[in-house]
């Protein structure tokens, strides 16, 4: 079988998550929980605020341990998915890397070329030799995204991505997710609606601990749930 540089078997490939469950203080967060997201497609994850989004990621990723979740690849089960080599990546809503840690080093680690990552963001090349604790909200959230982004897995999963980021830098970034996602399958969840719907080829909502997937009119089926497409 044919294996791409990362070792990862070559052609596409289905990530798939389905039987998890998770309770805080007697309140079901996620209950029967199915989500598929497959190599060239970038699934959207919605939801209001502590609506268990972050957890959900943290399930799959394997930073969370749930009894009885099913996290597939191919059909073939990766629990803790984390720990199988190029298969995803994970961009937390609180910080990635330490702030002690200058970026040109945090590259090599992820084995990333900085200057194919930054190509379209000439602007942030000044501050390769900058720690990452040196860089500003925004730039630090769009670099490690970028990071992320052009690393070599199969899938990158992004908890609010856009952050922080300044608006002429989230169009650049979304494009540069429509691109990559040729060769990699991106699930993302952030409260910018506006940019999230039209980069996204699938659209969940989390809504009550179940996760409902949205097909044809999206921003109608949103404001059918209560929530309001930005």
């Amino acid at each position: 079988m044919r294996r791409t540089a990362a070792g990862r078997p070559a052609g596409p490939q289905v990530l798939e998550a389905d039987g998890i469950q998770v309770a805080f203080a007697g309140r079901q967060v996620l209950a029967n929980i199915y989500l598929r997201v497959q190599t060239g497609q970038i699934v959207g994850l919605l939801g209001r605020n502590g609506s268990g989004k972050s957890v959900l990621l943290q399930t799959i990723f394997g930073a969370r341990a749930v009894a009885d979740a099913s996290v597939r690849v191919n059909g073939q089960r990766v629990v803790p998915a984390f720990r199988r080599p190029g298969l995803l990546n994970y961009l937390p809503q609180g910080p990635l890397l330490p702030p002690s840690l200058p970026l040109h080093q945090a590259a090599r680690m992820l084995r990333v070329d900085l200057n194919a990552a930054t190509a379209r963001f000439p602007e942030l090349r000044p501050q390769f030799d900058c720690r990452i604790g040196e860089l500003s909200g925004g730039s630090a959230r769009l670099l490690q995204t970028l990071l992320l982004l052009h690393a070599d897995t199969a899938f990158s999963l992004f908890d609010e991505p856009f952050s922080g980021v300044m608006p002429v830098h989230v169009e650049t970034l979304a494009e540069e997710m429509q691109r990559l996602k040729q060769r990699k399958g991106l699930l993302l969840t952030d409260h910018r609606h506006a940019e999230v719907l039209p980069i996204c080829d699938v659209i969940y909502l989390l809504h009550q601990g179940r996760l409902v997937k949205l097909e044809g009119n999206v921003r109608e089926q949103l404001r059918d749930f209560g929530y309001l497409a930005q």
